[in-house]
């Protein structure tokens, strides 16, 4: 079953954060048991050839690729849908019109123009046939809103009622910045913020995301609240995170890790 109609079933899917196209990483979150790879092109340094041999790699093994393009472009998005990805999140939208675009370039993809422009306005409608092989060309693609900030809060439920939307991807990072309280992510103001978007998400039947690189309990919290999109983490993250761990306990085990308050190595124990 692909990931949109488990979304459309109503069970939750989970991902990780991928930066690096190593071919290695497919095989470890399918054992980890994900469901999707968020492959981010807006805040790395991926190229396009990068990018499409990762979604190759992951739907090779059955993880659907999303990616994140690094601006609201609809020819970016259909790049990323040419080269592998199944869904595509377009980052800081805060219009009807870019979210109409997004929704284009996702579902009536290879249609573009001013045809497509008429028909997203509702001013044109597509015969049958070509009904039909739009839906067959673009079938289980899914078509994100990166939602961050507060004109976007203000006009949420003009932006979520864009017919072909799928989801809402939460950018906890901006979020926090737009709202004026950077990386205060337990701030009443942006807890209120978070719980709104999540709430107005679920009640127009659409898929809530949001991503955190802290603490798993940070995750079921959100997902208590009615988020159905686990993005926790990143491989860089989680690699660090290991590796500190672990070499800090080897350090200390070994007598090699400095005394935070003298500075010094702490001496091995007397045997």
């Amino acid at each position: 079953m692909d990931m949109l109609q488990k979304l459309k079933n109503g069970q939750n899917v989970y991902g990780t954060c991928f930066t690096s196209p190593a071919p290695g990483w497919a095989p470890v979150i399918k054992s980890a048991g994900l469901d999707f790879a968020f492959i981010d092109t807006e805040h790395t340094a991926l190229n396009r050839t990068e990018m499409a041999r990762m979604c190759q790699h992951m739907q090779a093994y059955g993880i659907t690729p999303i990616v994140r393009i690094p601006s609201p472009d609809p020819f970016l998005a259909c790049q990323c849908l040419d080269g592998g990805a199944k869904g595509v999140i377009a980052p800081y939208l805060e219009t009807v019109e870019q979210i109409r675009e997004l929704v284009g370039a996702t579902k009536f993809r290879p249609l573009k123009g001013e045809i497509l422009q008429k028909v997203l306005r509702g001013e044109h409608v597509l015969s049958d046939e070509m009904k039909t092989y739009l839906n067959n060309y673009n079938k289980g693609n899914i078509c994100i809103a990166n939602i961050e900030s507060v004109p976007a809060l203000h006009r949420l439920n003009d932006l979520l009622s864009v017919p072909g939307l799928d989801a809402v991807f939460i950018g906890p990072h901006d979020l926090s910045i737009s709202l004026g309280i950077p990386e205060q992510y337990d701030h009443p103001e942006f807890e209120k913020a978070v719980k709104y978007i999540i709430h107005t998400t679920r009640s127009k039947g659409l898929a809530i995301a949001i991503h955190f690189s802290l603490d798993p309990e940070r995750q079921a919290k959100w997902v208590k609240e009615g988020a159905n999109i686990v993005v926790h983490s990143t491989d860089r993250t989680l690699f660090s995170q290991k590796l500190n761990a672990d070499i800090n306990a080897i350090k200390t085990a070994v007598g090699d890790l400095k005394d935070p308050d003298t500075g010094e190595q702490e001496a091995l124990p007397t045997i």
